[in-house]
């Protein structure tokens, strides 16, 4: 592919995602070793099924989630794009004005637009409008859940990757909060 059309793909694709993120507050975007993108969003709410798994629509404010895919620094082999499955995805909600903490696991999550993600509906500790900080912690897949190959052993990471957190601060959902997806 020569120079000028990798520059126009670049520059559609830019438009293409930041459309499909248009509806969704990025939280924050980062990279994991070995060649992950992750970005965390607030999104909004949705009906999540089997619905006796999931907190109903509504009963939650925000739809938090954390899209965690190969990217084009991956290993060899790696889809990129794809979802990284079998990771522990947790989110500590940090009530800014009254200090109320509430820690939320991030399951699977299937949908039309994302794929494959990891996500979960949300009561936010508080009110609608108050500011949060919010810490994401994310741990490798539980040992012996997956295999390593010799050559992923050897060339990539083993584990997957090791555990890290990303914090943000100050963070208002209001607009994600009181918005509707029909």
């Amino acid at each position: 592919m020569n120079t000028s059309i990798k520059i126009i793909v670049f520059i559609v694709s830019f438009f293409i995602n930041d459309s499909i993120y248009s509806n969704e507050m990025i939280i924050g975007k980062e990279t994991i070793e070995p060649g992950i993108n992750v970005v965390f969003e607030g999104a909004i709410k949705d009906d999540i099924e089997p619905g006796k798994f999931f907190l109903d629509q509504q009963s939650t404010d925000v739809h938090l989630e954390a899209l965690i895919n190969w990217s084009e620094k991956s290993p060899t082999g790696s889809p990129i794009g794809g979802f990284i499955p079998y990771l522990k995805v947790e989110a500590l909600v940090i009530n800014i004005r009254n200090d109320i903490k509430e820690k939320f696991l991030l399951t699977p999550h299937l949908n039309m637009s994302d794929n494959f993600h990891y996500a979960s509906n949300i009561k936010l500790p508080g009110k609608i409008d108050d500011s949060f900080d919010i810490e994401f912690f994310i741990y490798p897949p539980k040992e012996g859940i997956i295999g390593y190959h010799y050559d992923w052993v050897d060339e990539a990471n083993y584990p997957l990757i090791l555990p890290v957190s990303y914090k943000y601060k100050n963070l208002n959902f209001k607009k994600i909060a009181n918005s509707k997806r029909r």
